[in-house]
């Protein structure tokens, strides 16, 4: 009779950790979302930097025409996930966006936006003093897709905004959220969200691959840190501005 009740017991024991370690699945929509995020933005956003590239020149009328279609891409998709997300049962607070704005999370903005702002800068002037193959590469990206005059800057600084919301709603924000939901750790889909948003940049080749990635591993370090995607959408909207004034600044000006 003991050695019957320690195996009903050892049963119960094996039962209840399965329940513990269970998680749950993912819903088909959220795996079409990762697709997409891992898959087709890569791949669109290097096929039109190829058409860009094979263009002789870039001109104003489409630089606006690629400014305008991508915050329209952009709000679109951003839509369509937060739509699926809700759906599915993810909350406000798992979305990174129920947490009131107080003074902390203004100065930790504020702090974020001269930090990698400043980086950003100092970074575009170091490339542009740099000869070879990458540098010169971040000049032909410069001149494709940074603003080069008044007419240009003013719909891509609304690009610049469109990107620091959008995008960290969709990596920081969503993919998190339902990594976490399936029972994955934070710091994994940190990681995992990371590498997504890496990805997303492939046009920007192997270094922007990597650098965009140890971006998006502080974003998603601060999201979990602070609970709000509201300073990493605001810094990484800083960091797009930058791009747009010292981009050109640097790696256009000519001799």
């Amino acid at each position: 009779m003991a050695e019957m009740a320690g195996n009903t017991a050892h049963r119960d024991n094996l039962r209840l950790w399965a329940r513990k370690c269970s998680h749950r699945s993912m819903p088909w929509d959220f795996w079409f979302i990762f697709l997409v995020l891992g898959v087709v933005l890569p791949w669109r956003g290097r096929v039109r930097l190829q058409r860009l590239l094979a263009q002789p020149t870039t001109g104003t009328k489409q630089k606006l025409v690629l400014y305008g279609t991508t915050i329209a891409f952009q709000w679109i998709l951003m839509s369509l996930v937060a739509w699926r997300a809700l759906a599915r049962g993810l909350t406000v607070a798992e979305l990174g966006l129920a947490r009131r704005v107080t003074v902390e999370l203004v100065l930790l903005s504020l702090a974020g936006i001269l930090l990698l702002g400043t980086f950003q800068w100092f970074n575009l002037r170091r490339i542009g003093r740099m000869t070879g193959a990458i540098p010169e590469f971040m000049r032909k990206l410069a001149e494709r897709l940074l603003p080069n005059s008044p007419l240009e800057l003013a719909p891509y600084c609304a690009l610049a905004v469109t990107a620091g919301f959008c995008e960290e709603f969709l990596y920081r924000g969503f993919a998190v959220a339902a990594l976490n939901r399936m029972g994955m750790a934070a710091w994994l889909a940190v990681i995992i969200s990371s590498v997504l948003f890496g990805l997303a940049h492939t046009y920007q080749g192997k270094s922007g691959i990597v650098g965009t990635t140890v971006m998006g591993l502080v974003f998603g370090i601060a999201r979990v840190a602070f609970q709000s995607l509201v300073p990493v959408m605001v810094w990484h909207s800083a960091v797009d501005l930058v791009a747009g004034v010292a981009g050109p600044k640097f790696l256009l000006r000519r001799e």
